[in-house]
């Protein structure tokens, strides 16, 4: 094998932890769901690695070394292109990082340094959809973490203010929005319980789809009264923790 003297570097962080995502480097049908239809991976040493993408293309290698939940290495190669099967050498790493969250780093070796320019922008797109992969499977059901959050706002029980947000919120939710400035799930669960002395029987339902990616959810509400007439509307913008619960929430109210 050529010398591979020419090395690619990326890094990028996944709000998901490093078991999560080392699943797609070891399981053939989350490996396909970022690279495309029909790529495989045995992910042992000496296994193969298969990669057909969506254009067709089809790329092969087999593992090097595989260290879960922090390493895998293979090798990487066209088989109608250069460099060839086995013709570049890929090394992912996994390290905690943040809340919960995953830090990967990607070194690509190379026998020419035109191999490696061809790659950057391949990898910067790879990574970017692998990103959206894994987050779309932690937070499969965003809507009903939505509407739960809305929910618990015309909740008539005090304890089961607390208890909702115990399950669907972190600890130290933050909540900003034109009437809040809070931190932490007591306080926003005073200020609830404020609201709905101030403003009984007012309801606040999702209005259409709640679009998420990567761990951020957009979503549209409409507050109705007692009467079932409008109060307002607007659109939320949650922030998920990587346990799947609320940990902000930024509200934008539009005048009605």
């Amino acid at each position: 094998m050529t010398a591979l003297s020419h090395q690619l570097e990326r890094s990028i962080v996944i709000d998901a932890p490093p078991a999560t995502v080392f699943r797609y480097f070891t399981d053939s049908t989350r490996w396909a769901a970022w690279w495309g239809h029909g790529s495989t991976i045995d992910a042992r040493p000496g296994g193969r690695v298969f990669v057909r993408y969506p254009n067709g293309a089809e790329a092969a290698g087999e593992v090097v070394a595989v260290e879960p939940p922090s390493t895998i290495t293979f090798t990487y190669g066209y088989l109608k292109n250069a460099p060839g099967p086995g013709g570049s050498i890929v090394t992912i790493t996994l390290e905690p990082a943040g809340r919960g969250g995953t830090r990967l780093r990607l070194t690509h070796d190379f026998g020419e340094t035109a191999h490696r320019d061809h790659h950057v922008q391949g990898w910067r797109y790879q990574l970017s959809v692998f990103a959206n992969v894994v987050a779309n499977e932690l937070h499969a059901d965003p809507t009903a973490r939505v509407d739960a959050w809305f929910a618990v706002w015309s909740e008539p029980d005090a304890k089961g203010v607390d208890a909702a947000l115990a399950q669907i919120a972190a600890p130290d939710v933050r909540v900003r929005d034109r009437f809040s400035c809070l931190s932490g799930a007591a306080d926003v669960g005073e200020h609830i319980r404020a609201s709905q002395r101030f403003m009984p029987a007012v309801r606040l339902q999702r209005d259409g789809i709640a679009e998420h990616c990567q761990g951020t959810v957009l979503a549209n509400w409409i507050a109705t009264g007692p009467d079932g007439q409008e109060r307002g509307r607007g659109t939320n913008v949650f922030t998920l923790a990587s346990d799947g619960r609320i940990e902000a929430v930024t509200g934008f109210w539009r005048p009605v």
